[in-house]
């Protein structure tokens, strides 16, 4: 199980993944945080991109991913973290931590962390 950052998540249905990426999420099931939902509905909402998240297709994709709520012990963890970033940014990497699974992301910040595991391809 990998989890996926908002926008490798994008990525992926864009198909504009990395050749890294694409054989590390083609071995693995997905999962996201609660958080990256809201993300794309709001980047959708803003324009920002081509995602039709009341549509079917959208539906059906999310029917495949596992989807980790924002509970207490995540939004704890966010505040313990050894970076600083935007809190969806801290959600999805506390939730990499409380559930122990690998985090797929670009994001050079999170990246630095210490205590975040990250997938290796």
């Amino acid at each position: 199980m990998l989890n996926l950052d908002t926008h490798i998540l994008l990525f992926a249905l864009d198909g504009t993944l990395t050749a890294a990426e694409r054989k590390l999420l083609t071995a693995e099931r997905w999962g996201i945080s609660a958080i990256v939902l809201w993300e794309v509905a709001k980047l959708a909402q803003l324009g920002r991109i081509a995602v039709d998240v009341r549509s079917p297709e959208f539906k059906k994709i999310l029917s495949r991913v596992q989807v980790w709520p924002l509970d207490l012990a995540v939004c704890t963890k966010s505040t313990e973290l050894d970076f600083s970033s935007d809190p969806a940014d801290e959600l999805i990497a506390a939730t990499s931590i409380v559930h122990g699974v690998p985090l797929v992301t670009r994001d050079r910040k999170i990246r630095k962390s210490k205590i975040v595991p990250f997938a290796r391809g």
